[in-house]
């Protein structure tokens, strides 16, 4: 379900990001505006970053092989590093580069109305998808806030489209006033300083994503809730003295490894040991159905505590 929510998002953004892109270039061209081609810029590398997450999700729904036996889900969290790095390096540097030549060399704004239609338009096309994408945020984050969600979410697809139609929305605001500014005050420097501040919202924007991802991309450990749960479900089975180690990991949205280590009850046999581990096994699946791998280890807690320090 939530790879079917993260798809219709970036279809949606994807769609609204191409009509518009088009529609701010001839704008651009025509007006010689540099905030409306800073903007298109924008919608370009927005474009881009939708097709490549898209990639990121088709990649990411590969099975487990030999040569990745955990599945390929951690590619989802690559690639939306690479939107960051997209967003950043395309996006801001190329924007204030445009800006700063017009500052450098400002000339008038002519036909001043195209900007302010298609400017509009924009306002509308990003504005339904930033509902659409705010309302599978929304459903998502539940009752946490947004910054609770954004921090703990392992699906980044929807606040990462999230963030971008925000700073899309924002940048749109910030070159309908350059360009409306620069024509009132006769002052075509300000159409250049509108490209230096979409060019430091997509900055921003890029290192947000950046630290969400690289902390994904580097291993994040299941929710705070999901962890006490696993924990709670394998200390009740009986035969499981203590838990000595339970160490969890997202290998993709919806697939978390687990790895536990227990102490059993020195009485028990073998073969009841492994009937414990199948029952813990079963459970926490039918607890937490994103829950993959599962592996236990039977050990002492002398033993746990001599292999830590020995570590």
């Amino acid at each position: 379900m939530a790879s079917h929510t993260s798809k219709a998002v970036i279809y949606s953004a994807l769609a609204g990001n191409t009509a518009i892109a088009v529609a701010k270039f001839a704008a651009a061209a025509f007006t010689g505006s540099a905030a409306m081609l800073s903007e298109a810029i924008h919608s370009v590398v927005d474009t881009g970053n939708q097709i490549i997450l898209l990639l990121g999700l088709r990649r990411a729904a590969k099975p487990a092989d030999a040569r990745h036996p955990f599945g390929y889900g951690l590619q989802l969290y690559f690639y939306t590093f690479v939107v960051a790095v997209l967003i950043f390096g395309v996006g801001a540097v190329v924007t204030f580069l445009q800006g700063l030549e017009k500052i450098r060399h400002p000339h008038p704004v002519e036909h001043a109305w195209v900007n302010y239609l298609v400017l509009g338009l924009g306002m509308i096309f990003e504005g339904s998808v930033w509902i659409v994408a705010l309302k599978a945020f929304n459903r998502q984050r539940g009752g946490r806030s947004i910054m609770a969600e954004i921090v703990s979410s392992k699906d980044p697809t929807v606040f990462t489209v999230l963030f971008e139609d925000t700073a899309a929305l924002i940048g749109l605001l910030v070159a309908l006033l350059g360009v409306l500014l620069s024509e009132t005050l006769e002052m075509p420097i300000l159409d250049g300083a509108a490209s230096l501040v979409i060019a430091a919202l997509l900055a921003v924007t890029a290192f947000f994503l950046a630290v969400e991802s690289q902390s994904l991309l580097t291993g994040e450990a299941a929710s705070h809730d999901t962890r006490v749960g696993i924990n709670r479900i394998a200390r009740a089975e009986p035969g499981v003295l203590g838990l000595n180690q339970a160490r969890t990991m997202h290998f993709g949205p919806n697939e978390v490894l687990v790895a536990l280590s227990l102490d059993f009850e020195d009485s028990l046999p073998a073969g009841e040991v492994q009937r414990v581990v199948t029952r813990i096994e079963t459970k926490l699946r039918r607890a937490y159905p994103e829950i993959g791998q599962v592996f236990i280890e039977a050990q002492s807690f002398d033993a746990d505590r001599r292999g830590a320090d020995a570590a």
